[in-house]
Protein backbone atom coordinates (compact mmCIF):
# COMPACT_ATOMS: atom_id res chain seq x y z
CA UNK A 1 0.00 0.00 0.00
CA UNK A 2 0.94 3.38 -0.44
CA UNK A 3 -0.39 6.48 0.58
CA UNK A 4 -3.58 4.34 2.42
CA UNK A 5 -4.02 3.14 -1.26
CA UNK A 6 -4.51 -0.38 -2.26
CA UNK A 7 -2.08 -0.36 -5.78
CA UNK A 8 -3.52 -3.07 -7.39
CA UNK A 9 -7.21 -1.80 -7.02
CA UNK A 10 -9.54 -2.39 -9.92
CA UNK A 11 -9.55 1.74 -10.16
CA UNK A 12 -8.61 2.42 -13.47
CA UNK A 13 -10.38 5.06 -15.84
CA UNK A 14 -11.94 2.96 -19.12
CA UNK A 15 -11.18 5.69 -21.12
CA UNK A 16 -7.59 5.81 -20.58
CA UNK A 17 -7.73 2.59 -22.19
CA UNK A 18 -10.40 2.82 -24.71
CA UNK A 19 -8.71 6.27 -25.59
CA UNK A 20 -5.33 5.93 -25.78
CA UNK A 21 -4.55 4.36 -29.18
CA UNK A 22 -6.45 7.51 -30.48
CA UNK A 23 -3.82 9.62 -28.66
CA UNK A 24 -0.98 11.53 -31.31
CA UNK A 25 0.60 13.14 -28.47
CA UNK A 26 3.70 11.10 -28.18
CA UNK A 27 3.90 11.58 -31.89
CA UNK A 28 5.29 15.38 -31.03
CA UNK A 29 8.84 15.51 -32.42
CA UNK A 30 11.91 14.77 -30.19
CA UNK A 31 14.25 17.38 -29.82
CA UNK A 32 18.04 16.35 -29.63
CA UNK A 33 20.84 18.60 -28.58
CA UNK A 34 24.97 17.53 -28.81
CA UNK A 35 28.12 19.41 -28.92
CA UNK A 36 28.46 18.95 -32.34
CA UNK A 37 25.44 19.14 -33.75
CA UNK A 38 21.47 20.46 -33.22
CA UNK A 39 19.15 18.23 -34.83
CA UNK A 40 15.19 17.24 -34.65
CA UNK A 41 14.03 13.46 -34.84
CA UNK A 42 10.95 11.82 -35.18
CA UNK A 43 10.35 9.30 -32.12
CA UNK A 44 10.80 6.65 -34.73
CA UNK A 45 14.22 7.97 -35.37
CA UNK A 46 15.66 7.21 -31.53
CA UNK A 47 16.99 4.08 -30.91
CA UNK A 48 16.79 3.57 -27.34
CA UNK A 49 18.67 0.78 -25.49
CA UNK A 50 16.41 -2.31 -24.51
CA UNK A 51 15.74 -2.34 -20.53
CA UNK A 52 13.43 -3.71 -18.56
CA UNK A 53 12.37 -0.60 -16.77
CA UNK A 54 11.13 2.81 -18.68
CA UNK A 55 11.48 6.06 -16.48
CA UNK A 56 9.94 9.24 -17.42
CA UNK A 57 11.65 12.50 -15.87
CA UNK A 58 9.79 16.02 -16.44
CA UNK A 59 11.20 19.46 -15.48
CA UNK A 60 9.53 22.30 -15.38
CA UNK A 61 10.95 24.78 -17.74
CA UNK A 62 14.31 24.17 -19.97
CA UNK A 63 16.06 27.37 -18.95
CA UNK A 64 18.28 26.72 -16.48
CA UNK A 65 21.82 25.05 -17.66
CA UNK A 66 22.73 23.31 -14.08
CA UNK A 67 19.68 20.80 -15.21
CA UNK A 68 20.65 20.36 -18.31
CA UNK A 69 24.32 18.95 -17.63
CA UNK A 70 22.87 16.98 -14.55
CA UNK A 71 20.58 15.06 -17.40
CA UNK A 72 22.97 14.67 -20.06
CA UNK A 73 25.35 12.65 -17.50
CA UNK A 74 22.00 10.78 -16.38
CA UNK A 75 21.27 10.07 -20.23
CA UNK A 76 24.69 8.73 -20.13
CA UNK A 77 25.13 6.70 -17.13
CA UNK A 78 21.52 4.83 -17.88
CA UNK A 79 22.12 4.18 -21.11
CA UNK A 80 24.36 0.86 -20.13
CA UNK A 81 21.74 0.07 -17.14
CA UNK A 82 18.52 -1.81 -17.17
CA UNK A 83 16.67 1.73 -16.82
CA UNK A 84 15.08 3.90 -20.16
CA UNK A 85 14.70 7.11 -19.71
CA UNK A 86 12.84 9.45 -21.34
CA UNK A 87 13.43 13.41 -20.58
CA UNK A 88 10.30 16.35 -20.85
CA UNK A 89 10.75 19.62 -20.59
CA UNK A 90 7.41 21.50 -19.99
CA UNK A 91 7.94 24.98 -21.38
CA UNK A 92 11.50 26.89 -22.50
CA UNK A 93 11.72 29.44 -19.88
CA UNK A 94 9.30 31.73 -17.82
CA UNK A 95 8.32 35.06 -17.82
CA UNK A 96 10.92 36.38 -15.89
CA UNK A 97 13.73 34.68 -17.36
CA UNK A 98 13.17 36.11 -20.30
CA UNK A 99 15.30 39.07 -19.88
CA UNK A 100 18.01 36.76 -18.31
CA UNK A 101 19.05 35.08 -22.00
CA UNK A 102 18.10 32.56 -24.01
CA UNK A 103 18.19 28.65 -23.44
CA UNK A 104 21.77 27.45 -24.11
CA UNK A 105 21.54 24.32 -25.90
CA UNK A 106 24.90 23.84 -25.47
CA UNK A 107 24.56 22.35 -21.87
CA UNK A 108 21.80 19.91 -23.14
CA UNK A 109 23.26 16.55 -24.50
CA UNK A 110 20.53 14.42 -24.19
CA UNK A 111 17.34 13.19 -25.93
CA UNK A 112 14.51 15.42 -24.40
CA UNK A 113 10.69 16.16 -25.39
CA UNK A 114 9.43 19.80 -25.33
CA UNK A 115 5.95 19.72 -24.65
CA UNK A 116 5.20 23.62 -24.99
CA UNK A 117 7.56 25.92 -27.40
CA UNK A 118 6.89 28.71 -25.14
CA UNK A 119 6.91 30.34 -21.73
CA UNK A 120 5.37 28.27 -18.80
CA UNK A 121 3.16 31.39 -17.30
CA UNK A 122 1.61 31.91 -21.08
CA UNK A 123 0.27 28.03 -20.92
CA UNK A 124 -3.26 28.20 -19.67
CA UNK A 125 -3.94 26.45 -16.17
CA UNK A 126 -6.56 24.32 -17.40
CA UNK A 127 -4.39 22.97 -20.73
CA UNK A 128 -1.28 22.11 -18.69
CA UNK A 129 -3.41 19.95 -16.24
CA UNK A 130 -5.10 18.58 -19.12
CA UNK A 131 -2.02 17.91 -21.48
CA UNK A 132 0.17 16.47 -18.25
CA UNK A 133 -2.49 14.51 -17.10
CA UNK A 134 -2.85 12.48 -20.02
CA UNK A 135 1.04 12.41 -20.59
CA UNK A 136 1.28 10.60 -17.28
CA UNK A 137 -1.41 8.82 -18.15
CA UNK A 138 -0.53 7.32 -21.29
CA UNK A 139 2.78 6.88 -21.04
CA UNK A 140 4.23 3.59 -20.45
CA UNK A 141 6.82 3.88 -17.46
CA UNK A 142 7.09 2.06 -14.53
CA UNK A 143 7.85 5.23 -12.72
CA UNK A 144 7.65 8.94 -13.41
CA UNK A 145 9.54 11.74 -11.65
CA UNK A 146 7.26 14.82 -11.04
CA UNK A 147 9.13 18.10 -11.26
CA UNK A 148 7.45 19.57 -7.85
CA UNK A 149 4.42 19.53 -5.97
CA UNK A 150 3.44 23.45 -5.33
CA UNK A 151 1.46 23.37 -8.84
CA UNK A 152 -1.62 22.31 -9.43
CA UNK A 153 -1.02 20.48 -12.52
CA UNK A 154 1.49 18.68 -10.51
CA UNK A 155 -1.27 16.93 -8.73
CA UNK A 156 -3.09 16.26 -11.88
CA UNK A 157 0.05 14.28 -12.98
CA UNK A 158 -0.03 12.66 -9.04
CA UNK A 159 -3.43 11.45 -9.99
CA UNK A 160 -2.53 10.34 -13.25
CA UNK A 161 0.17 8.42 -12.13
CA UNK A 162 -2.33 6.63 -9.07
CA UNK A 163 -4.95 5.78 -11.36
CA UNK A 164 -2.91 3.77 -13.84
CA UNK A 165 -0.72 2.67 -11.30
CA UNK A 166 2.69 4.06 -11.81
CA UNK A 167 5.54 3.99 -9.27
CA UNK A 168 5.84 8.16 -8.67
CA UNK A 169 8.76 10.04 -6.98
CA UNK A 170 9.30 14.35 -7.00
CA UNK A 171 12.01 16.78 -6.92
CA UNK A 172 11.92 18.94 -3.09
CA UNK A 173 14.14 21.56 -3.05
CA UNK A 174 12.50 22.99 -0.17
CA UNK A 175 13.74 23.79 3.15
CA UNK A 176 12.25 24.78 6.81
CA UNK A 177 14.09 28.21 6.22
CA UNK A 178 11.65 28.90 3.09
CA UNK A 179 8.59 31.13 3.85
CA UNK A 180 6.44 29.36 6.16
CA UNK A 181 3.79 27.70 5.18
CA UNK A 182 0.28 27.90 6.23
CA UNK A 183 -1.82 25.09 7.90
CA UNK A 184 -3.51 24.23 4.70
CA UNK A 185 -0.34 24.10 2.78
CA UNK A 186 1.39 22.04 5.05
CA UNK A 187 -1.18 19.97 5.01
CA UNK A 188 -1.53 19.66 1.14
CA UNK A 189 2.11 18.85 1.00
CA UNK A 190 2.01 16.32 4.06
CA UNK A 191 -0.82 14.85 1.78
CA UNK A 192 0.78 14.87 -1.79
CA UNK A 193 3.86 13.29 -0.37
CA UNK A 194 1.92 10.27 1.13
CA UNK A 195 1.20 9.24 -2.11
CA UNK A 196 4.80 9.13 -3.55
CA UNK A 197 7.18 6.62 -3.63
CA UNK A 198 10.26 8.33 -3.96
CA UNK A 199 11.84 11.63 -3.43
CA UNK A 200 14.97 13.69 -4.61
CA UNK A 201 15.73 16.18 -2.79
CA UNK A 202 19.04 18.72 -2.14
CA UNK A 203 21.22 18.36 0.53
CA UNK A 204 20.85 18.02 4.61
CA UNK A 205 18.04 20.63 4.73
CA UNK A 206 15.94 19.35 1.72
CA UNK A 207 16.01 16.18 3.75
CA UNK A 208 15.13 16.84 7.44
CA UNK A 209 12.27 19.25 5.21
CA UNK A 210 11.05 15.97 3.39
CA UNK A 211 11.18 14.32 6.93
CA UNK A 212 9.14 16.88 9.02
CA UNK A 213 6.10 15.99 6.83
CA UNK A 214 6.89 12.76 8.23
CA UNK A 215 8.28 11.41 4.59
CA UNK A 216 10.59 7.90 5.80
CA UNK A 217 14.35 8.40 5.57
CA UNK A 218 14.42 5.70 3.18
CA UNK A 219 12.59 7.09 0.75
CA UNK A 220 14.68 9.70 0.16
CA UNK A 221 17.81 10.44 -2.39
CA UNK A 222 19.75 13.09 -0.72
CA UNK A 223 21.40 14.23 -3.71
CA UNK A 224 24.25 16.68 -4.47
CA UNK A 225 23.19 19.95 -6.22
CA UNK A 226 25.77 20.84 -8.77
CA UNK A 227 26.39 24.18 -11.11
CA UNK A 228 26.66 24.11 -14.93
CA UNK A 229 30.16 26.10 -15.23
CA UNK A 230 32.36 26.69 -18.32
CA UNK A 231 32.37 23.93 -21.28
CA UNK A 232 36.59 23.86 -20.50
CA UNK A 233 36.25 24.18 -17.06
CA UNK A 234 39.19 21.74 -14.78
CA UNK A 235 39.61 22.12 -11.41
CA UNK A 236 43.46 22.65 -11.45
CA UNK A 237 43.36 25.09 -14.55
CA UNK A 238 40.77 27.29 -11.45
CA UNK A 239 43.95 26.92 -9.21
CA UNK A 240 45.97 27.79 -10.85
CA UNK A 241 43.60 30.79 -12.37
CA UNK A 242 43.18 31.49 -8.99
CA UNK A 243 46.36 31.66 -7.24
CA UNK A 244 48.08 33.75 -10.32
CA UNK A 245 45.01 36.26 -10.22
CA UNK A 246 43.86 36.72 -6.68
CA UNK A 247 46.76 37.90 -4.44
CA UNK A 248 46.50 38.29 -0.62
CA UNK A 249 47.62 42.26 -0.91
CA UNK A 250 45.01 43.32 -3.52
CA UNK A 251 42.14 45.21 -1.95
CA UNK A 252 39.31 43.86 -0.42
CA UNK A 253 36.72 42.79 -3.22
CA UNK A 254 33.47 41.49 -2.55
CA UNK A 255 30.96 40.07 -5.39
CA UNK A 256 26.87 39.33 -4.82
CA UNK A 257 25.53 37.01 -8.06
CA UNK A 258 21.75 36.98 -8.95
CA UNK A 259 18.53 38.67 -9.60
CA UNK A 260 18.02 41.65 -7.61
CA UNK A 261 14.88 40.79 -5.77
CA UNK A 262 14.03 41.42 -2.05
CA UNK A 263 14.35 38.29 -1.04
CA UNK A 264 18.14 38.06 -2.13
CA UNK A 265 18.84 40.36 1.17
CA UNK A 266 21.13 43.14 -1.41
CA UNK A 267 20.37 45.71 0.76
CA UNK A 268 21.85 44.01 3.69
CA UNK A 269 25.05 43.39 2.14
CA UNK A 270 25.01 47.20 0.99
CA UNK A 271 24.92 48.23 4.30
CA UNK A 272 27.36 45.50 5.89
CA UNK A 273 29.64 46.98 2.57
CA UNK A 274 29.40 50.79 3.98
CA UNK A 275 30.58 49.51 7.59
CA UNK A 276 33.81 48.44 6.14
CA UNK A 277 34.26 51.01 3.72
CA UNK A 278 34.16 53.73 6.25
CA UNK A 279 37.37 52.01 7.43
CA UNK A 280 38.92 50.57 4.15
CA UNK A 281 38.31 52.85 0.99
CA UNK A 282 39.96 50.68 -0.94
CA UNK A 283 37.45 48.18 -0.63
CA UNK A 284 34.68 47.38 -3.81
CA UNK A 285 31.93 45.78 -3.79
CA UNK A 286 30.56 44.35 -7.50
CA UNK A 287 27.26 43.32 -7.68
CA UNK A 288 26.46 41.13 -10.89
CA UNK A 289 22.73 40.67 -11.73
CA UNK A 290 19.39 42.49 -12.83
CA UNK A 291 16.38 42.55 -11.47
CA UNK A 292 12.91 45.08 -10.37
CA UNK A 293 15.54 46.54 -7.69
CA UNK A 294 18.04 47.63 -9.51
CA UNK A 295 17.27 51.02 -9.54
CA UNK A 296 15.78 51.19 -5.46
CA UNK A 297 19.74 49.72 -5.05
CA UNK A 298 21.27 52.02 -6.85
CA UNK A 299 19.45 55.19 -4.97
CA UNK A 300 20.99 52.94 -1.56
CA UNK A 301 24.72 53.02 -3.16
CA UNK A 302 24.51 56.90 -4.15
CA UNK A 303 22.97 57.50 -0.17
CA UNK A 304 25.70 56.21 1.41
CA UNK A 305 27.78 57.99 -0.87
CA UNK A 306 29.38 54.36 -2.06
CA UNK A 307 28.94 55.56 -5.83
CA UNK A 308 32.83 54.74 -6.52
CA UNK A 309 32.89 51.47 -5.09
CA UNK A 310 30.02 49.63 -6.12
CA UNK A 311 29.97 48.61 -9.46
CA UNK A 312 26.63 47.24 -11.19
CA UNK A 313 27.27 44.69 -14.34
CA UNK A 314 24.08 43.49 -15.30
CA UNK A 315 23.64 40.14 -15.30
CA UNK A 316 26.51 37.66 -16.68
CA UNK A 317 26.68 34.46 -17.79
CA UNK A 318 29.42 31.97 -16.63
CA UNK A 319 31.95 32.62 -19.38
CA UNK A 320 31.85 36.14 -17.87
CA UNK A 321 31.33 35.48 -14.02
CA UNK A 322 34.58 33.15 -14.11
CA UNK A 323 37.13 36.33 -14.14
CA UNK A 324 35.07 37.77 -11.26
CA UNK A 325 35.16 34.54 -9.10
CA UNK A 326 38.86 34.30 -9.44
CA UNK A 327 39.51 38.01 -8.88
CA UNK A 328 37.18 38.51 -5.87
CA UNK A 329 37.59 38.13 -2.19
CA UNK A 330 34.89 36.29 -2.18
CA UNK A 331 30.84 35.97 -2.99
CA UNK A 332 28.44 36.84 -0.63
CA UNK A 333 24.42 35.65 -0.69
CA UNK A 334 22.64 37.71 1.82
CA UNK A 335 19.32 35.76 1.03
CA UNK A 336 16.40 35.73 2.93
CA UNK A 337 14.72 32.95 1.18
CA UNK A 338 17.09 30.37 -0.96
CA UNK A 339 16.63 26.77 -1.40
CA UNK A 340 20.00 26.45 -2.07
CA UNK A 341 22.27 28.67 -4.27
CA UNK A 342 23.96 27.86 -6.77
CA UNK A 343 26.53 30.53 -7.08
CA UNK A 344 27.75 29.54 -4.55
CA UNK A 345 29.04 26.20 -6.00
CA UNK A 346 29.86 28.34 -8.94
CA UNK A 347 32.17 30.27 -6.66
CA UNK A 348 33.73 27.80 -4.89
CA UNK A 349 34.67 25.89 -7.89
CA UNK A 350 36.85 28.67 -9.00
CA UNK A 351 38.73 28.89 -4.93
CA UNK A 352 36.34 31.81 -4.15
CA UNK A 353 35.42 31.08 -0.65
CA UNK A 354 31.54 32.75 0.10
CA UNK A 355 29.99 34.64 3.09
CA UNK A 356 25.67 33.37 2.85
CA UNK A 357 22.95 33.92 5.31
CA UNK A 358 21.67 30.94 7.44
CA UNK A 359 18.56 30.61 5.49
CA UNK A 360 20.30 29.72 2.35
CA UNK A 361 20.00 25.71 1.92
CA UNK A 362 23.32 24.98 0.97
CA UNK A 363 25.23 26.24 4.15
CA UNK A 364 25.56 23.11 6.09
CA UNK A 365 26.83 21.45 2.93
CA UNK A 366 28.98 24.05 1.54
CA UNK A 367 30.66 26.09 3.99
CA UNK A 368 32.94 25.14 6.12
CA UNK A 369 33.25 27.49 8.58
CA UNK A 370 37.10 29.77 8.72
CA UNK A 371 38.02 27.07 5.47
CA UNK A 372 35.45 27.90 2.36
CA UNK A 373 33.55 30.65 4.36
CA UNK A 374 31.27 31.97 6.81
CA UNK A 375 27.57 32.04 7.62
CA UNK A 376 25.84 35.05 8.99
CA UNK A 377 22.96 35.39 10.22
CA UNK A 378 19.87 36.89 7.91
CA UNK A 379 19.30 40.86 7.88
CA UNK A 380 22.34 40.99 10.87
CA UNK A 381 24.28 43.84 9.21
CA UNK A 382 27.01 43.68 12.39
CA UNK A 383 27.23 40.02 12.09
CA UNK A 384 27.92 40.29 7.96
CA UNK A 385 30.15 43.14 8.14
CA UNK A 386 31.93 41.07 10.54
CA UNK A 387 31.95 37.86 8.58
CA UNK A 388 33.50 40.18 5.66
CA UNK A 389 36.20 41.28 7.62
CA UNK A 390 36.86 37.77 8.41
CA UNK A 391 37.43 37.38 5.04
CA UNK A 392 40.18 39.29 4.74
CA UNK A 393 42.15 38.29 7.61
CA UNK A 394 41.50 34.82 8.40
CA UNK A 395 41.12 33.77 5.18
CA UNK A 396 44.33 35.53 3.56
CA UNK A 397 46.38 32.68 2.10
CA UNK A 398 44.70 32.65 -1.34
CA UNK A 399 46.38 28.95 -1.94
CA UNK A 400 44.90 27.10 0.85
CA UNK A 401 41.36 28.48 0.71
CA UNK A 402 40.90 27.71 -3.21
CA UNK A 403 42.37 24.47 -2.57
CA UNK A 404 40.05 23.90 0.38
CA UNK A 405 36.71 24.97 -1.99
CA UNK A 406 37.78 22.92 -5.24
CA UNK A 407 38.22 19.93 -3.20
CA UNK A 408 35.19 20.37 -1.83
CA UNK A 409 33.63 20.84 -4.42
CA UNK A 410 34.59 17.47 -5.98
CA UNK A 411 31.65 15.62 -4.03
CA UNK A 412 29.21 18.38 -5.88
CA UNK A 413 29.71 17.44 -9.55
CA UNK A 414 27.02 17.31 -12.18
CA UNK A 415 28.12 13.63 -12.44
CA UNK A 416 27.76 12.66 -9.14
CA UNK A 417 24.06 14.16 -9.33
CA UNK A 418 23.59 12.12 -11.86
CA UNK A 419 24.56 9.19 -10.41
CA UNK A 420 22.46 10.12 -7.53
CA UNK A 421 19.46 10.20 -9.35
CA UNK A 422 19.96 7.05 -11.38
CA UNK A 423 20.69 5.01 -7.85
CA UNK A 424 17.40 6.77 -6.20
CA UNK A 425 15.30 5.39 -9.46
CA UNK A 426 17.03 1.74 -9.04
CA UNK A 427 16.07 1.55 -5.33
CA UNK A 428 12.35 2.91 -6.17
CA UNK A 429 12.37 0.39 -9.29
CA UNK A 430 13.92 -2.56 -6.72
CA UNK A 431 11.20 -2.03 -4.20
CA UNK A 432 8.47 -2.76 -6.91
CA UNK A 433 10.98 -5.77 -8.05
CA UNK A 434 10.61 -7.15 -4.36
CA UNK A 435 6.18 -7.41 -4.73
Amino acid sequence: MTGGMVRDSAIFPCSLMRYKSQMNFFDKTLIVRSKQDTKIMSNADIKMHKAPYVVNIYHNILWPKYKGIIFSGLHDFSLPSDINISFFQIAKTTEDRKNLGEVDFSYHRYPYKLLFNSTYDSIPKFKLCRILFKHAAYSDANLVLLPGYHMLEYWFMLLACILTRKKRAVFVDSTSYDQPDSTLKHILKRLFFSFCDGFFGYGQRSTEYLMSFGVPEHKITTRCQAAALTHDYSPESALSNRIQRRKADMPAHYLFVGVLVEKKGIDTLIRAFHRLYQHDRSALLTIAGDGDLHEELRTLVASLQLTGAVNFTGALHIDKLENYYLQASCLVLPSRSEAWGLVVNEALSYGCPAIVSDRCGCAPDLIVEGETGYVFEMDDVADLAGKMLLIKTNLNDVAKVAGDCITLMQKFTPEKAAAQILKGCHMILSEQRGR
